[in-house]
C-alpha cells in the first residue's frame, strides 16, 4: 500500500494542473492514469485565450519551438459569409490561442506536474474507491501493461482524493454522484487529415452543415438538394502538417442520439473547400466521438474527501463545447481549496474548508452557465440557428460580444461597458 497527501485520477489537462499547483505547494501528490503516455483523447485541440491562461499561470512554455501554434481569433462560416474576429486582448488574458493535439498537450502537462514535484504513476487503471466510516481514503487500481491488466491490483491511500477521471467518473459514480438529467449534454466527433493549410491564423468555425440530401450525391453538384444538418463543425489547424476536422451536437437538438454522428462527419467533410485537402486519403486517423457533460452536471462537486475536477463534475461550456481552459482551472481552484485544508490543525477545521470547494466553482461558472443552459436550450434546433446566423452573422459589432460571451472572455477589471455587462448578467443569474 502507497500513500500520499492527495490523490489525483486522471492526467487529463485538469488533473495535470491540480498535480501541478498542489505539488509547487509542497503537497506530497500522486497522479494517476490508465494508460501509458503519449495517448489520444477526442477532442477538438483548440485552446483559446482562457486555456491559454491556465497555461501561463502553470508555467508551461507555449513558444513555438515547443511545438505549439497561435492563432489570431476565429473565423466564422455561415449563411453563405464568412467573417474573421480577433480574440480581444485585455488585462485578464492574452490576445491569442493555441492549438495542440492532446496526444501530445496531455503528456507535455503531466511531465510539467512531474518536473514540479508530483509522483506520475501509469497504467494505473483506477477501478474503485476506498471508503472508510463513508469517507474516500483512498483508490484500488489494476496494474496495466500495453493495454491490458496485469492482475495485479494496488491500494493506494491519501486523506483527499480528486477525480478528474472524465465524462464516466468512475468514483464519483461509485459514491453516489449522479448527473443532473435537466443539465445539458453534447457528442463531438472528430478526425485527423494533413492538409497544406495546416498553418492557419484562425481557428475555424462553421454554424451552418449544409450537405446534398442524398448521401450518394456529388458534394459539389449545385443542382443537389441539400439539408441542413443539426449541430456545428470546427477545422483547427495543428501546424504539424495536420488538421483536426469535428462537428458537435446538443442533446436539446431533436436529432440528438438518433443520428450517425461519424456519418454526419463524413457528409459534411465531403463539401469542404479543397483547398483543405480533407479526403479519404488525406485522413490520418479514425473518426472517433465522445461525450461533451455541461455546465455542472454532476454534483456535489465535494463530499466526503472526494473532490471533482473537469469532467467528472462536467464543466464543459455550453457555450462552445470548450473543457481544456475549466479544467485547468477547477484544478487551480481545488488545489487552492485542498492547500487550505492541510493548513488546519484537524479534521473538523480541514473538512469545512474542502466543503468551500463547490461554492468556490459555483461563484466562478455557475451564473455563466446558467446563461449557457439557457443558449443551448435554443441553439439546439436547426431552425433557430439559422435565424441568429442569417441575421446575426452580418452584424460585426454582435459578432465581436458573442465571441466575448461564448468563450467566457470578459474581463470583470475591463471599464469597457460590455465587459460591464456581461460580468454583471452573470453575477446576477442563479447559480446552481
Amino acid at each position: 500500500m502507497e500513500s500520499a497527501d492527495v490523490i489525483v485520477v486522471g492526467a487529463g489537462p485538469g488533473g495535470s494542473a491540480t498535480a501541478t499547483h498542489l505539488a509547487r505547494h509542497g503537497l506530497d501528490v500522486l497522479l494517476l492514469d490508465k494508460a501509458t503516455f503519449p495517448r489520444d483523447k477526442i477532442c477538438g485541440d483548440g485552446l483559446t485565450p482562457r486555456a491559454v491562461r491556465e497555461l501561463a499561470t502553470l508555467g508551461v512554455s507555449t513558444r513555438e519551438e515547443d511545438g505549439w501554434i497561435r492563432n489570431k481569433g476565429l473565423r466564422i462560416v455561415g449563411a453563405g459569409q464568412t467573417f474573421e474576429l480577433d480574440w480581444p486582448e485585455s488585462s485578464a488574458f492574452p490576445g491569442y490561442g493555441l492549438a495542440r493535439a492532446r496526444a501530445t498537450l496531455d503528456e507535455t502537462l503531466a511531465r510539467h506536474a512531474v518536473a514540479t514535484g508530483a509522483r506520475l504513476m501509469e497504467g494505473m487503471n483506477v477501478t474503485a474507491p476506498v471508503v472508510e466510516r463513508g469517507r474516500v481514503v483512498g483508490v484500488q487500481a489494476k496494474v496495466m501493461q500495453d493495454g491490458r491488466a496485469t492482475g495485479e491490483v494496488r491500494e493506494l491511500r491519501a486523506p483527499v482524493v480528486i477525480a478528474s477521471d472524465g465524462v464516466s467518473s468512475r468514483l464519483g459514480t461509485a459514491v453516489g454522484r449522479q448527473k443532473l438529467d435537466r443539465r445539458p449534454m453534447g457528442v463531438a466527433a472528430r478526425t485527423y487529415y494533413t492538409s497544406p493549410r495546416t498553418h492557419d491564423d484562425y481557428m475555424e468555425s462553421w454554424l451552418e452543415l449544409w450537405v446534398p440530401e442524398d448521401p450518394y450525391a456529388d458534394p459539389a453538384d449545385p443542382a443537389a438538394k441539400r439539408i441542413l444538418l443539426p449541430g456545428y463543425g470546427w477545422i483547427f489547424a495543428l501546424g504539424d502538417g495536420r488538421v483536426n476536422v469535428g462537428l458537435g451536437m446538443l442533446d436539446t437538438s431533436p436529432a440528438f442520439g438518433q443520428v450517425d454522428y461519424k456519418d454526419l462527419l463524413r457528409r459534411w467533410v465531403a463539401t469542404l473547400p479543397p483547398e483543405w485537402e480533407c479526403t479519404p486519403e488525406t485522413m490520418t486517423a479514425p473518426m472517433r466521438g465522445a461525450a461533451l457533460p455541461m455546465a455542472l452536471n454532476r454534483q456535489p462537486l465535494y463530499a466526503d474527501g472526494l473532490l471533482l475536477v473537469g469532467d467528472a463534475g462536467g464543466m464543459v461550456n455550453p457555450f462552445n463545447g470548450e473543457g481544456i481552459d475549466y479544467a485547468m482551472e477547477a484544478g487551480r481552484h481545488s488545489a487552492e481549496v485542498v492547500v487550505q485544508a492541510f493548513a488546519r490543525s484537524d479534521d473538523a477545521g480541514r473538512e469545512r474548508v474542502l466543503q468551500a470547494y463547490p461554492r468556490v466553482m459555483k461563484d466562478q461558472l455557475g451564473g455563466y452557465y446558467t446563461l449557457g443552459r439557457g443558449f443551448a436550450s435554443l441553439i439546439g434546433h436547426p431552425e433557430v440557428m439559422r435565424l441568429a446566423v442569417r441575421y446575426g452573422l452580418p452584424r460585426r459589432t454582435l459578432m465581436k460580444l458573442l465571441l466575448k460571451v461564448m468563450a467566457n472572455l470578459a474581463d470583470e477589471h475591463s471599464p469597457a461597458l460590455t465587459d460591464r455587462a456581461i460580468t454583471a448578467l452573470t453575477r446576477l443569474v442563479p447559480s446552481s
